[in-house]
């Protein structure tokens, strides 16, 4: 009686298997990820060139990650004036009333998206806890 030939495992079969394993983790790392900033593709406000000169950065929106140095000013009509902490420098940060229901606090960290008003006035626009 013959022998039946042993099948071994087709080369093209493992390749498509392990490029199958290969996708499935790729697509779990980007679906997995941990980014948690929703304001990524907003340029960060360099706060040494906003010193230097604000008056050129009009016009302009800015993300703006600090630190809530302390409260400067309050007004119901134009908003609170508070002073942030960034890269070792403050900031004088106007929150507009639209946030006035929001509980900022001194030492919170806090992420901003910030327009350069036409005096040079930093006015927020959106704000998220960091």
């Amino acid at each position: 009686m013959a022998r039946k030939k042993k099948s071994s495992p087709q080369p093209k079969w493992l390749i498509a298997i392990i490029g199958l394993a290969v996708v499935a983790f790729i697509g779990s790392q980007f679906f997995n990820s941990k980014e948690t900033d929703p304001y990524r593709t907003i340029p960060l406000l360099d706060a040494s060139s906003y010193l230097e000169n604000a008056n050129s950065l009009r016009g302009n929106t800015y993300k703006l990650k600090g630190t809530v140095a302390e409260s400067l000013a309050w007004s119901p009509n134009s908003g609170r004036l508070i002073a942030i902490t960034v890269d070792n420098e403050e900031l004088p940060l106007l929150v507009t009333p639209e946030f006035s229901s929001m509980n900022i606090q001194k030492e919170q960290n806090l992420i901003f998206v910030v327009e350069v008003d036409e005096k040079g006035i930093l006015r927020t626009k959106k704000v998220s806890k960091s």
